[in-house]
């Protein structure tokens, strides 16, 4: 296993949660952010330690008109299948990302910056009210 799939394994051990950035290529999940998922399930026997009911959400931005709903769903069964806790209390979908973002990246667009700030409360808010 490389040295920097062992370092991220042990950052996801140690967070609180992941949130789960994804773009949507050809209505389904990228390719290379699958291949990076499956080196962290290695060896199989890390799986649990890494992924058991660790709070994964997911998110993302698009070019296209679907904002991502093909690829977030497109994770579900990757997630179920590592045993994550996938967390449902929001869902952000960015479509047509060209005109929400500037040139640096910058969110212009009001209404998906609100949509973006709701959606990480929410996870947040979830993540603390596991804590205890």
């Amino acid at each position: 296993i490389p040295a920097a799939v062992s370092q991220l394994k042990e950052a996801i051990v140690a967070a609180d949660g992941v949130l789960l950035a994804t773009p949507e290529y050809n209505n389904s999940l990228p390719g290379v952010l699958k291949n990076a998922i499956d080196w962290l399930s290695r060896p199989s026997s890390d799986i649990k330690r890494v992924f058991g009911g660790k709070p994964f959400a997911t998110m993302g931005a698009s070019a296209g008109g679907f904002g991502t709903i093909l690829s977030q769903t497109a994770w579900l069964p990757v997630l179920r299948t590592l045993g994550t806790q996938a967390w449902f209390g929001a869902r952000l979908l960015v479509s047509r990302a060209a005109n929400v973002f500037d040139e640096t990246g910058a969110i212009k667009d009001a209404t998906v910056e609100e949509q973006l700030k709701n959606f990480l409360a929410g996870y947040v808010s979830f993540l603390r009210s596991r804590r205890g």
